[in-house]
């Protein structure tokens, strides 16, 4: 499915992107090593049995970059230009092995492009949600994309 233009979108539209994804043990190992995060409380069993919350906690990376690569397939595909930042990451909630998380993306703002004609910056908050719909992350992504050709 491919993304949305600039003119296509409206301050206020919400999609709960599909599918929504188990995240599984691997990657949370295998993301944890890509990115060097030796954290124990991502790879040591143990460890986390030890910690406050009984049991390993998936990488908060790993969940950010979730939201994103679950979005772009209803949002940015074959319209970015850029992604220009993210803004206001939380996390209220941990992400534990086994929980599936669902996107939901709503347009908060938007722009036409000052010193780029034909494109514009959109704002979206995207919020990943587990499947006791807890809020397990949300934040601000600011977008650059091509307005529809002519």
């Amino acid at each position: 499915m491919a993304g949305r233009y600039f003119d296509e979108w409206t301050v206020g539209d919400t999609i709960t992107h599909q599918p929504s994804r188990t995240v599984t043990e691997t990657d949370n190992l295998l993301f944890s090593a890509m990115t060097h995060n030796t954290q124990p409380l991502h790879l040591d069993a143990e460890a986390a049995k030890a910690s406050e919350f009984g049991q390993i906690l998936v990488n908060s990376t790993f969940t950010f970059s979730l939201a994103v690569g679950l979005s772009i397939a209803d949002t940015t595909v074959g319209t970015l230009v850029a992604n220009l930042g993210f803004d206001k990451v939380v996390t209220p909630r941990p992400t534990f092995i086994g929980d599936t998380l669902t996107c939901t993306t709503t347009v908060v703002d938007m722009r036409q492009s000052q010193s780029r004609p034909g494109q514009g910056i959109v704002v979206f908050q995207h919020q990943l949600t587990n499947q006791r719909g807890e809020v397990a992350l949300s934040m601000l992504r600011t977008v650059l994309l091509k307005q529809r050709p002519a």
